[in-house]
């Protein structure tokens, strides 16, 4: 990801309501990508639209859960309440091409998937990775690459070059996510194991690298290459230099009792594969590493 540090919005002025004054850097920007006419110009497909499941069509909307914090996937622009990043384009043109606007609902990670369960939204998106654990509990649309990487102090003054390297040191993460399962499982052939820190804060989590309370992040290489670059002005935080960790896809996540918004939701958003919407969405937020070619369910 090249995004440059002007086109960027920092996180911890994004969400930063609890932090200290001295944590914050400078206010957000509003210089963001213009994806509003590549999102408008996706037409309806009235035979998809048609396959839809009754109570969907009938509300007319996608209700869609996300933790709106992880940019450039998805946080709030500079009026702290419009969500604004590549996966917010994404699913508003999914939604389009079948005839529905989006309702965002903002909430914990770790509620992500039982708020779908409970039917209290309709599908998720917050970078979430497809895993076969989590396909016991909901079914995925996959539409993204991404792997953990390690995020430090500028200048990386804990010398962390890999994995190893995290033993014996405090490492934040975010609650349930897949980077705080890979931490926690993490196997030190020597010395003591990572001590894991886990919340719901990316901005609580990015002041305890700054402060030191940690030695790294772990995060979603899109986030952490963001956050990287952007975070005051790009002079806060640093990406160690090393192939993802455990790559594989994020997916949309959709109620195993509604296999027919699944099947509307892959065939719509191969459409916007097919005809180059979607790769002008991931170039415009710079994420085009991460791009797909065929859309499947449960990585199939």
């Amino acid at each position: 990801m090249r995004r440059t540090a002007a086109l960027a919005l920092s996180l911890f002025a994004l969400v930063a309501c609890g932090a200290p004054a001295e944590d914050r850097p400078a206010g957000p920007a509003d210089d963001l990508p213009s994806t509003a006419a590549i999102v408008e110009a996706v037409t309806k497909d009235d035979a998809l639209a048609a396959t839809l499941p009754e109570a969907v069509a009938k509300a007319g909307r996608l209700r869609v859960g996300s933790n709106i914090q992880n940019p450039p996937n998805n946080f709030y622009a500079a009026d702290g309440t419009t969500p604004v990043g590549s996966e917010v384009d994404l699913v508003k043109a999914v939604a389009r091409k079948l005839g529905l606007t989006v309702e965002h609902q903002d909430m914990a990670f770790g509620s992500l998937i039982t708020s779908l369960q409970a039917g209290r939204i309709d599908v998720t998106m917050a970078a979430m990775n497809d895993t076969p654990e989590r396909q016991q509990a909901i079914d995925f649309v996959d539409y993204f690459t991404s792997g953990i990487t390690i995020m430090v102090q500028k200048g990386n003054p804990a010398g962390i070059k890999g994995p190893d390297d995290l033993c014996g040191k405090s490492v934040a993460v975010n609650l349930g996510s897949s980077q705080e399962t890979y931490a926690k499982e993490f196997r030190c052939l020597s010395g003591d194991p990572i001590q894991v820190t886990a919340t719901d804060s990316d901005t609580q989590n990015q002041n305890q690298l700054r402060t030191g309370r940690v030695a790294a992040i772990l995060n979603d290489l899109p986030t952490a290459v963001y956050v990287a670059k952007t975070a005051g002005d790009g002079e806060f935080f640093e990406v160690v230099d090393l192939a993802p960790i455990n790559g594989g896809p994020y997916g949309i996540g959709v109620n195993k009792n509604t296999p027919e918004l699944t099947a509307a939701i892959r065939k719509a958003l191969q459409t916007l594969v097919d005809d180059g919407t979607y790769g002008k969405v991931l170039a415009a937020w710079d994420v085009e590493q991460g791009a797909i070619t065929e859309v499947t369910v449960n990585g199939r």
